[in-house]
């Protein structure tokens, strides 16, 4: 067998099934056009819609080398030979044409003819009463009957859901030898040991599953299947598990040289290299695709792989930032099959970059709590560090558990493993239970059988405004309908449209629909599925029906300045770019009549002046009045151009590339307007951040803009009246009162302060004592959080071992709660945060914190009283908890 290369093999599956027919389709991206999955998690995700009959193929036979990411069993990665979040699926699919008698034989050929693979040591898995499959690998195969398996449901039949398309599978075992095997007598295929591999599995769809539990042939028979790169790879290249192959190999080197190791002689450190390997292979194809780092789905995913990495690049030793240093190498090993990495190389540095400087400082304050933590334990003469802090430390702030036996054994702690492991258990329970990634089904309904049953709409609205067309459907109350009288709302589709269906950001157009006396007012029109424009609206005259003939006239004035907005948001995308950097790139956006938003990727607020040379470019432009071009073109031809690609899109093999000569060229399928002097003034009215790394721009344009302009002028002439001088006076004049009011707003809190410790020798006394610590529990009125805190400290002066819990009764009888203990004290078992948290729950509020220092509060102080009564107790069973 010839030892080939991951990116060798991916090109010889492709050309092989191109050469059986199949279509090669480019990898889909990672965020599917699927509600119900996170991530594309299999090569088949992309064709769902076909294999569950929603959508009629381009094709019926395709193949793929599919980017996947799988995350359901993240902390085996590392620790297994196959277990990865990103891989490559090899698959190829038919889609009601070639079935068993055709698939079967071309994956014996193209293992053992075009890979090399040895044919006595390939072994098939059949479903239990697939005769059919058997009897093609026996007698057209050849393949001997010992090395041919009948499995159960569980492992050789496949759905995808509970009721819909299904059919058994015949998956393909490689023998790898002894030297891979468990060792016992009973060591066979289906053996979880890793001797007899699984690389190839083939699903043959041909049943339909009732909701009773009935299989029936489908009409149209499917074939989908799936071949993991890395491990093929492995195979192929004789190394014992994936992670030694080429594909991730010069990345754990590039990692080891980071810091001076050797791959193979310490198992911790080879874990981590393999972590680090896998999850920024991962993190750099999430971030092309348009993934960023957020606090939840996909972005939160790739937030903790990035997390991962650090930490684990801390195992190795590695203290300085370093995930951009791995960056050259992935490309490299991944190959030219994936141009994003190179399109999208700026931003993926940025991202990576600027999370994991913000992750190393979260792991300084992971520390100071583990600090914190110990430093109870040993006060208390213990050496267990609680399950349950671990799994903050790991869940909060992203220590592995190994980083946190580490650093607990450095001072004699260990850990309460099967704590942590109860309460990880109980994370994976609830993931489980929300995860996106536990269904595979799309629903059937009204509309994704029309876009089966009927051709797509035609869209002639970038050349007319107007156009006659028949109504082929009418949906009302989300069911097909004959007609719709007369104050009826409902749903039309026509033969042909000049509306714009809300796409790529921009909303969707309104007008009306006409024919006699019947009158339909489009309120809204959109894509419910794939290729389908509906016009949303009511009956505000007559009667229309199925078949009419109609005029379909769109809002002219509203679509004019749709065009502005959205012509205008290309030029702000290109001119954020030029001002702050060539990471700049679009992760939403919202086009209407009256204003822009535009979402892009960056990593701190723009400035004042950044803003203004944003604002001048984009005027410039305006100005110029230059030609608006779109050309319609071939994807890979849009690609040479350098046209920049929108984050929201999804784009077919033909293109629409919108060209503001030497300015903007970007691919569109909105509309927009003929030259640049149409927009006129554009002026940004804000900038915000929204999220980890993501900033917002709105904007407004054309006509909306003289309002603005009118409103800002308004109010600086009503400024300059009040505060006298004149305009170029106004800044200065606000700025001094600002200071102005600073000073006077210290004063205040001072005095305040000063009133509140007034009678402190006299009014402050202890509620309890216990262990040799004090408790102070004290209210005072309209006293903010922050004086709280002052006050405490100039009562720790009189009562240095005093745990405090002060109340501040502010406006509307809402109450804030500071508790503070000394280091002094915590060692003796005082714990600020537990007290604040037992206390507020006296009164129905919420808090808590750190051992010495917590901070929360309630709704109302009309059970302060009794909270404060109850706190000496609580106060006594936290101290004797404590030793």
């Amino acid at each position: 067998m010839e030892r080939r290369s991951g990116k060798e093999l991916r090109e010889l599956f492709l050309k092989f099934f191109e050469e059986k027919g199949c279509k090669r389709y480019h990898s889909f991206s990672l965020v599917p056009d699927d509600p119900t999955l996170l991530f594309t998690i299999a090569g088949m995700v992309p064709f769902k819609p076909y294999f569950l009959g929603l959508k009629t193929p381009e094709v019926t036979r395709a193949t793929t080398a599919q980017k996947c990411v799988r995350t359901n069993d993240i902390e085996n990665v590392g620790r297994t030979a196959r277990h990865h979040t990103f891989f490559e699926m090899l698959g190829n699919f038919s889609f009601g044409d070639y079935f068993k008698p055709e698939i079967i034989p071309w994956a014996w050929e193209f293992l053992t003819e075009r890979v090399g693979l040895d044919p006595n040591r390939l072994y098939a898995t059949v479903y239990l009463d697939d005769d059919e499959a058997y009897d093609i690998w026996h007698e057209k195969v050849g393949l001997p009957k010992e090395r041919i398996f009948r499995l159960g449901a569980d492992d050789n039949f496949w759905a995808a859901g509970p009721v819909g398309p299904c059919g058994p599978c015949s998956e393909i075992i490689y023998d790898q030898g002894e030297k891979f095997s468990c060792g016992k007598p009973t060591c066979t295929v289906g053996c979880d040991c890793d001797r007899y591999l699984e690389i190839w599995n083939l699903v043959f769809m041909q049943y339909n599953r009732d909701e009773a539990g009935n299989l029936t042939p489908l009409p149209h028979k499917n074939i989908d299947t799936g071949m993991g790169l890395e491990r093929l790879a492995s195979v192929v290249q004789s190394v014992p598990n994936d992670f030694e192959t080429d594909l991730f190999r010069p990345i754990m080197d590039k990692a080891c040289e980071l810091v001076n190791v050797k791959y193979g002689e310490d198992p911790k450190k080879d874990m981590a290299v393999k972590v680090i390997s896998d999850h920024i292979r991962a993190s750099a194809f999430m971030i092309a695709d348009g993934i960023l780092p957020t606090n939840d789905g996909g972005g939160y995913v790739l937030r903790r792989l990035i997390r991962r990495c650090v930490r684990y690049g801390r195992l190795l030793g590695i203290e300085r930032p370093f995930l951009t240093e791995l960056l050259p190498v992935v490309r490299e090993s991944i190959g030219d099959e994936y141009s994003e990495l190179i399109e999208q190389a700026s931003a993926i540095e940025q991202v990576l970059s600027t999370e994991e400087e913000r992750f190393s400082r979260t792991l300084s304050q992971g520390s100071d709590l583990m600090d914190s933590e110990i430093d109870k334990l040993t006060a208390a003469g213990r050496n267990i560090l609680p399950g349950d802090v671990a799994f903050v430390l790991y869940d909060t702030f992203g220590f592995p558990l190994e980083l946190t036996e580490e650093m607990c054994e450095e001072r004699g702690i260990t850990i309460d493993k099967e704590g942590f492991e109860a309460a990880m258990e109980e994370q994976r329970e609830r993931a489980r239970a929300s995860s996106k990634q536990t269904s595979s089904v799309i629903s059937k309904n009204v509309y994704t059988e029309l876009a089966d049953k009927i051709a797509p709409s035609p869209f002639c609205g970038y050349t007319k405004t107007k156009c006659e067309a028949q109504v082929k459907a009418i949906i009302v109350d989300g069911a097909l309908a004959e007609s719709a009288a007369a104050g009826t709302e409902a749903d039309l589709v026509l033969s042909e449209t000049p509306f714009y269906a809300e796409k790529g950001g921009q909303v969707g157009d309104t007008g009306t629909i006409t024919a006699g006396g019947m009158t339909f007012e489009v309120a809204d029109t959109i894509y419910p599925v794939a290729d389908l424009i509906v016009h949303r609206g009511r009956v505000t005259a007559g009667t229309v029906k199925a078949g009419d003939s109609v005029s379909a006239e769109i809002n002219v004035e509203r679509r004019a300045e749709i065009q502005r907005h959205h012509t205008a948001t290309h030029l702000l995308h290109e001119a954020l770019a030029r001002v702050l950097g060539k990471h700049v790139r679009q992760a939403g956006s919202i086009v209407t009549p009256t204003f822009l938003r535009f979402d892009f990727n960056h990593f701190a607020p723009v400035t004042l002046d950044e803003l203004r040379e944003v604002e001048r470019l984009v005027y410039a432009e305006v100005l110029k009045n230059k030609p608006v071009v779109t050309t319609i073109m071939a994807i890979e031809e849009a690609k040479k151009t350098g046209a920049r690609a929108l984050f929201d899109e999804k784009y077919g093999d033909e293109v629409r590339v919108l060209d503001i000569e030497d300015f903007s060229t970007e691919l569109c399928g909105g509309t927009h307007v003929k030259n640049t002097g149409e927009i006129g003034l554009v002026k940004i009215i804000r900038e915000e951040g929204i999220g980890s790394g993501i900033r917002r721009i709105t904007a407004v344009a054309g006509s909306s803009s003289l309002p603005l302009f009118q409103s800002f002028g308004l109010a600086v002439t009503s400024m300059v009246t009040m505060l006298g001088g004149d305009v170029e006076t106004l800044m200065s004049k606000i700025e001094s009162m600002v200071d102005e009011k600073k000073v006077l707003e210290r004063k205040n809190r001072e005095l305040q302060v000063k009133a509140a410790m007034s009678d402190i020798e006299n009014s402050v006394k202890p509620r309890a004592n216990a262990g040799g610590v004090d408790l102070i529990v004290e209210k005072f009125d309209d006293i903010t959080p922050d004086l709280l805190r002052q006050i405490g400290d100039r009562i720790r002066q009189k009562y240095p071992n005093a745990l405090m819990l002060l109340a501040g009764v502010g406006e509307e009888k809402r109450v804030a709660l500071t508790a503070m203990a000394s280091p002094e004290i915590v060692k003796l078992g005082a714990h600020a945060g537990t007290l604040l948290k037992a206390v507020a729950a006296e009164m129905g509020g919420k808090g808590g914190g750190s051992p010495t220092l917590a901070q929360g509060g309630a709704q109302s102080s009309k059970d302060l009283g009794k909270a404060f009564d109850a706190a000496p107790k609580l106060f006594e069973e936290l101290m004797t908890k404590g030793k």
